[in-house]
């Protein structure tokens, strides 16, 4: 079952909103729907204050053994997840 709500867009972003519904070949209120999912699923998925903290306190306590991590962290995270493909 469906709710009915009422938005409103910016002309730019209903050209695009049409324009990406018509590329996908489905409606406009299916895209939104989509958008709207994907957009609680990033917000659930951030850290409670609780797991922030944690994630703070390990900030500095582990030691890689490489003296450039801080400055290359996203080439060695891109390395490691194509080792694991």
């Amino acid at each position: 079952m469906l709710t009915r709500k009422q938005i409103q867009f910016t002309p730019q972003q209903a050209r695009a909103l049409r324009r990406e519904a018509t590329r996908r070949g489905v409606s406009e209120s299916a895209l939104v729907r989509e958008f709207v999912d994907r957009a609680l699923t990033i917000t659930s998925a951030s850290p409670t204050p609780r797991q922030r903290q944690r994630l703070l306190r390990a900030i500095g306590r582990y030691r890689s053994g490489l003296s450039d991590m801080s400055v290359e962290h996203d080439r060695y995270l891109a390395e490691a997840f194509a080792d694991e493909e």
